[in-house]
């Protein structure tokens, strides 16, 4: 395996990426926001912009005038950011992208919490998908907003390791642990649905060395290693993302905007909905990450 700044034994080339990391992160929300005309035709400039903050801070948001309910513009905006394998998980449409909005009863959606007005604990995509199917990048795009509440916080996973791994080195070891998270199988009429996906934390992506994350906040269905050492690290990233830290960023996408990013952190806040208007966003997941610094120039200055 390559040697990465996250091998808890090459101390100097985590604090090298470390040092890096910190000086180049944005400050606030605004700092990751982008105008854009059109997501799916995206100028140079708008493309280059994105790719950095996602670069920098594994996120970035786009805001542009589109309105209209077509998922050709977050499928359009994820191929020109490097993103073409696409996870189709069986609630999403045929085409693989989901519909986030509160489903009609009746179905399998109203089962599962992003298919209703009630708020959303801090996670990771697809945290109970195996190993070989990590959800590494992800498009969310507002078609409509909430009538009220339903705002974002979001944390880049990176943040989150440095903060514990400087708190503790021993507590990064204990979720890098192959069994450190455990989300039990989740059955349906006819047997297993989905199997028990036992796994780490954090793990380090084979291919390109970047840091990947699985977490949920959920304290239902998920089972933690039992010891005291991975009591202390998940107590510590609970309280680390629950705070009002600077690498916290809190925001609500509006018809028109969207995120883009490597699978950061993020929740949601319960919401009231329009029922002439409801809240709508398209979901796309995806198994590749958005394409690296290699690919991408310095920092173009922000467009709004």
């Amino acid at each position: 395996m390559m040697s990465t700044p996250f091998d808890l034994d090459n101390d100097a080339a985590y604090r090298l990426w470390r040092d890096a990391k910190r000086a180049s992160h944005p400050l606030q929300a605004q700092d990751l926001v982008v105008d854009v005309a059109d997501p799916r035709a995206l100028t140079n400039a708008e493309r280059q912009a994105l790719l950095q903050r996602c670069a920098t801070a594994n996120m970035a948001i786009y805001r542009s005038p589109l309105t209209n309910e077509d998922k050709g513009i977050p499928r359009k905006l994820a191929a020109q950011l490097g993103l073409h394998q696409l996870d189709a998980n069986w609630l999403a449409d045929e085409d693989g992208i989901s519909p986030i909005a509160v489903a009609p009863s009746g179905g399998d959606r109203p089962a599962f919490i992003p298919y209703t007005n009630r708020g959303i604990k801090w996670h990771t995509d697809g945290y109970y998908h195996p190993g070989s199917r990590h959800i590494k990048a992800m498009v969310l795009h507002c078609v409509r907003a909430a009538s009220e509440g339903g705002g974002t916080a979001l944390m880049d996973h990176e943040m989150a390791y440095i903060a514990l791994r400087e708190a503790n080195p021993n507590w990064v070891n204990a979720l890098m642990a192959p069994d450190a998270m455990t989300i039990p199988a989740r059955l349906d009429d006819d047997g297993v649905a989905r199997p028990e996906q036992t796994g780490p934390v954090f793990s380090v992506d084979a291919e390109s060395g970047a840091l990947h994350m699985r977490y949920t906040a959920r304290t239902r269905s998920i089972q933690w290693k039992d010891d005291q050492i991975t009591s202390d690290a998940t107590g510590f990233l609970s309280r680390l993302l629950d705070s009002d830290g600077p690498h916290v960023f809190r925001l609500r996408l509006d018809s028109g905007m969207g995120l883009v990013c490597n699978n950061v952190l993020h929740d949601r806040a319960a919401f009231v909905d329009d029922p002439r208007h409801p809240r709508l966003l398209y979901r796309a997941r995806y198994l590749d990450r958005v394409d690296g610094p290699a690919q991408v120039q310095p920092w173009a200055s922000p467009s709004g």
